[in-house]
């Protein structure tokens, strides 16, 4: 078999993994600027060289985060104008603008979390920031739809669209990058996301809320420190009632107790603090039952908290005044779901040779905004996996042999979607 991600492809993943593209909401103060309009510019150019043309190369308008389901932290984020205007999305295409059911789509994103490394290259593993989530994709994607372009009716008598979008990271969860796009109907019959699976092709992809316990209160001294409200006391209470009241409250959902933060000095009470709560779910109406069993929790534990600490000499203030100054808000909530069906793009996928779900109840990204696209069947489908390969961790990785099999993957999706007829799907993706 004649490999398909060639040097050619191997010294663009080096270079594109050399260029810093942490998403802003992502970067620490060790990260590097974002070089994403040049990584764009880079993309595109190895695209032409496939045969795709560059459709549009621009930042989504900010009209797009005046919309629900938008994070409060994308929000705030774009009030730097700055801040869209270096995260544009690019569009390409192989063949001419044609009807859906005869157009395959596929989706990578080339922002990144933050933590940018030098990359390496032993001669059979990349490392680096993005390696497999999912600028190696990214580039395996293009290697095989170079070699699909060899067959005389792929962009004759079907079209190719890539999506290489920003603000897929940071919890943007593709609200300026994938949903705009996807809302222009720039989809296609058969939709791919190019995410680390091992292979396997998930027809579905969770979506997640965060919410936000905020204490308001007031400091105290610690040789007093009856006088103030203690909140590290009140919201590491409140996450453990949280813990234990919400693992396993909604079948298949999962939750993340996250950041946790009053403050760093040991004398003196802090008064004021945070807790981030991040919750996955597998349907809509499960995220609007996750949704009520947070609300309802939160204040439950409060109650319980006063019970517990109203008698305390140290914690009776705050036991006093903890629901009166514990606020509950959401950084982002009311996000769609993806869980679709069609069998006969999982049989075509099949037999590109793609492995089947198991099962696997999946993750979240920018899949979930193909959620009710009419006439369309999505699947999240791509090399590596998202906890072996340490993508989001020191050390992240992909396999040269992993994403030459990504590319053969493509190669033949591409051309059996070319040679196959193409029926409209049986049933609309539910929401």
């Amino acid at each position: 078999m004649t490999a398909l991600f060639t040097d050619q492809y191997q010294k663009l993943l080096l270079d594109l993994l050399r260029l810093p593209s942490v998403n802003p909401l992502e970067a620490g103060p060790d990260d590097p600027p974002s070089r994403l309009p040049d990584l764009l510019d880079r993309y595109a150019a190895a695209a032409a060289d496939a045969g795709l043309d560059t459709v549009r190369l621009a930042a989504a308008p900010a009209a797009c985060l005046d919309r629900p389901g938008v994070p409060s932290t994308v929000r705030a984020a774009a009030c730097d104008p700055r801040f869209l205007a270096d995260q544009p999305s690019l569009l390409l295409r192989l063949g001419p603008e044609r009807p859906r059911v005869d157009t395959v789509m596929f989706n990578v994103h080339l922002d990144t979390v933050a933590g940018h490394v030098p990359p390496a290259f032993d001669g059979s593993r990349f490392t680096g920031r993005g390696a497999v989530d999912a600028k190696g994709p990214a580039v395996a994607l293009l290697a095989g739809l170079r070699a699909a372009a060899s067959h005389p009716a792929v962009g004759r008598d079907i079209t190719v669209l890539v999506q290489a979008v920003a603000g897929e990271e940071g919890g943007a969860l593709g609200t300026y990058g994938t949903r705009p796009l996807l809302e222009a109907g720039h989809y296609g019959r058969l939709n791919v996301f190019c995410e680390p699976t091992g292979l396997r092709a998930l027809p579905r992809a969770t979506a997640s809320m965060t919410t936000r316990i905020t204490v308001t209160g007031e400091d105290a001294v610690d040789d007093h420190p009856d006088a103030g409200h203690n909140a590290t006391v009140l919201l590491g209470f409140l996450a453990q009632h949280l813990a234990t009241r919400l693992d396993g409250a909604v079948p298949g959902a999962r939750v993340c107790l996250a950041g946790l933060h009053t403050g760093r000095t040991h004398n003196r009470v802090h008064g004021t603090g945070t807790l981030l709560v991040n919750l996955s779910y597998g349907t809509t109406a499960d995220g609007r039952h996750l949704k009520a069993a947070v609300t309802r929790h939160v204040s439950d534990g409060l109650l319980r908290f006063t019970e517990l600490f109203a008698s305390t000499r140290e914690f009776a203030r705050t036991a006093r005044d903890g629901a009166r100054i514990t606020r509950l808000g959401w950084d982002k909530h009311g996000l769609p779901a993806l869980d679709n069906r069609d069998p006969w793009a999982e049989a075509l996928l099949a037999r590109a040779g793609a492995r089947p779900a198991d099962g696997d109840p999946g993750f979240t990204c920018d899949a979930i905004w193909a959620a009710g696209l009419d006439d369309a069947f999505t699947t999240v489908l791509g090399p590596g996996d998202l906890a072996a390969n340490h993508a989001h961790a020191p050390g992240e990785f992909v396999d040269l042999a992993d994403l030459e099999d990504f590319a053969n993957v493509v190669h033949r999706l591409v051309t059996l979607f070319a040679e196959d007829h193409r029926p409209a799907p049986p049933v609309r993706n539910p929401v």
